[in-house]
């Protein structure tokens, strides 16, 4: 629970408001957090991966055996504490082992995203210095040996694949190997003892920023800077050693890092990595975890899937799944506002339960009692909806530059349309023009190498720069939009896109939707269709062709989906609502350019991309602001 807030002075002159969580918890590495979780929890699954078609775990005994032996293999090449260690891989138990490898041999890892482009890791590359890299899978090897003599720091590449692939020097196995060669009782002590003497300022990851403009940044982050964010979050969540969690969001990402990979395993939790991305919705169906963590991507998906099939089917399934929403929502509104639902309503509460929304339950595992959103705003409307199914999806805010959690919705305390409570350590001001600033124990040493940069994020007093606009209320900070994509029309009017975004996608019929506008006399948007739903209604309407270009020229899809866009806009103030719709046949991308690796929209890049879509939609000289 956030604290009374404070007025306190600055450098300048000026004084702030500012609001403070819990106090912080002692500083600590990392290596600590390793250690204690090996000697308190010592279960035969802290980690699961699925191999030939089958489940399998790895203990705690196993994995710190494995942890040490890759650390040794590691200080055999020659490097030395503070070298810096590149992992290009998608999320599986190597992953962990490398992390915690580098670690505890006192270096700094440096997670790449998987779906970058091999041009792009050049920069990352060489800027960081990485002299040693671990490597996920042949096409990911593929990508290194093209650029391989664009890094010439780069000395050893290590394949988690066997046989090593081009690109490649040794396998994960063979490596592994090589430091047990070197192991005996003595050298466990002193490998233990020095990884230990890990210092809580000591750099423990540079993550690069994935920048929605220009090159990305080296975010240095000591041990306690993550260390203190996992141990403010725990009570989050408060994992147990019974509870399973399937991790699919790149570990590459803080989100995940921190509380899908550092968080869940000082609680005792097993990790579960899934096999892919598309094998998800199967493998929540064979994990049953218990916790789960997302961007709001995956539940915006989610909802839509199920309000479409809600929607389908004979027109007695319809009314009782109508029926269903509504008795839920009057539930969630009672349980939002801690009030007992009376006896008419959780005898409603629970057929509505038992008809419909066990079944949606039951798509998660079954078991899931927590499910956590990060990295991106979440829509007011899909947070609720999930709450009032009986799934408690609480909400929170970070970024990577501070390790990222500022603030988070508790179980007993959730505040529907906030990121919550601060969490211990933390502190936070609004400045004058409503930006976001924040101090405390896991904000970031700076930016790799770039002190300008990191002098315009970080204040003299302190204070770090978020870039999002928001306010406090009641203890809950609430977030408006970032700084840089409030949009001002020509006519001087200052819009938030994100909100307007985040409500139109929770439509059915849409798929992404982006706004835009910056200096121009009204708003547009750019809208992606959701293609199943929009199919099947052509369908049902005698519009037989499945060209998709051919059907956004249709003019009754068109104004379908113009009704559909515009039925979420209600309450907007007349200058917010876009004006014009132009519909895009095609997603964006990751590959496409439009989003970076952690799904938030490039507007720079989709502003000069469709800028001829765009340009069309301004054609018409007689319409105003």
């Amino acid at each position: 629970m956030a604290i009374s807030p404070a007025e306190l002075p600055t450098s300048s002159g000026a004084s702030l408001v500012v609001f403070r969580g819990p106090p912080r918890p002692a500083p600590g590495t990392l290596t600590q957090l390793f250690f204690d979780a090996i000697a308190k929890f010592s279960k035969p699954a802290a980690l699961r991966h699925k191999k030939d078609g089958a489940w399998r775990d790895i203990s705690h005994a196993s994995l710190l055996e494995r942890v040490r032996h890759t650390s040794l293999a590691l200080q055999e090449l020659g490097l030395a504490r503070g070298d810096r260690v590149a992992i290009l891989s998608e999320n599986r138990p190597e992953w962990a082992i490398a992390d915690y490898a580098c670690l505890t041999a006192g270096m700094a890892d440096v997670p790449i995203y998987p779906t970058l482009p091999a041009e792009q890791m050049v920069h990352i590359l060489n800027d960081s210095g990485a002299v040693a890299m671990f490597v996920s899978s042949t096409e990911q090897a593929a990508k290194i040996a093209r650029i391989r003599p664009d890094v010439p720091a780069l000395r050893t590449v290590v394949s988690f694949t066997s046989p090593a692939p081009v690109g490649c020097d040794i396998t994960m196995d063979d490596f592994i190997a090589r430091g047990a060669a070197l192991d005996s009782t003595e050298r466990a002590a002193a490998w233990k003892a020095a990884a230990l003497n890990v210092r809580p300022d000591d750099l423990a990851t540079l993550i690069y920023t994935s920048g929605t403009t220009g090159l990305p940044k080296g975010v240095m982050l000591s041990h306690d800077n993550l260390f203190s964010n996992v141990f403010a979050s725990l009570p989050v969540l408060d994992p147990k050693d019974d509870d399973v969690a399937l991790s699919f969001l790149p570990l590459s990402h803080i989100f995940e890092r921190m509380s899908g990979h550092y968080m869940l395993f000082a609680g005792g939790c097993t990790i579960a990595y899934a096999e892919s991305i598309d094998a998800v919705a199967a493998n929540l169906g064979e994990v049953r975890p218990t916790i789960l963590s997302s961007v709001p991507r995956i539940y915006e998906k989610l909802y839509a899937r199920i309000m479409e099939g809600g929607n389908a089917g004979s027109a007695l399934k319809k009314s009782i799944f109508h029926w269903s929403l509504k008795v839920a929502d009057e539930w969630a509104d009672a349980y939002l506002a801690k009030r007992a639902p009376d006896g008419m309503l959780a005898l409603k509460y629970s057929l509505a339960q038992k008809l419909v929304f066990s079944k949606i339950k039951a798509r998660l595992g079954g078991r899931l009692r927590v499910a956590c959103s990060g990295g991106a705003p979440l829509a007011s409307t899909i947070n609720k909806f999930f709450v009032a199914t009986g799934l408690t999806l609480v909400e929170g805010y970070g970024l990577t530059e501070t390790s990222p959690v500022i603030s988070v919705n508790r179980l007993d305390n959730i505040r529907v349309g906030t990121v919550g409570e601060l969490v211990a350590g933390v502190e936070v001001a609004i400045a004058a023009d409503g930006e976001i600033l924040t101090r405390g124990p896991s904000v970031m040493k700076g930016y790799y190498r770039n002190p300008q940069a990191t002098a315009e994020a970080i204040d003299a007093d302190g204070w770090f720069h978020t870039g999002d606009i928001g306010a406090m209320q009641d203890g809950f900070l609430r977030i408006t939009d970032r700084k840089k994509d409030i949009i001002v029309t020509a006519g001087g009017k200052n819009i938030a896109p994100q909100p307007i975004e985040n409500t139109v996608v929770t439509n059915a019929f849409v798929s992404q939707a982006v706004m835009i506008g910056d200096k121009r006399k009204f708003p547009v948007m750019l809208v992606v269709p959701s293609w199943d739903p929009l199919l099947k209604w052509a369908a049902h309407k005698g519009i037989t062709s499945t060209d998709r270009a051919a059907l956004l020229t249709n003019p009754q899809v068109i104004e379908k989906l113009d009704r559909e866009v515009r039925s979420e806009m209600s309450g907007l103030a007349k200058f917010e609502a876009p004006k014009k719709i132009a519909l895009l046949e095609h997603e964006f991308t990751i590959d496409g350019g439009e989003l970076t690796p952690s799904l938030k929209v490039k507007r720079r890049v989709i502003n000069e991309k469709y800028k001829g879509v765009i340009d069309k939609l301004y054609d018409d000289p007689t319409a105003v602001d």
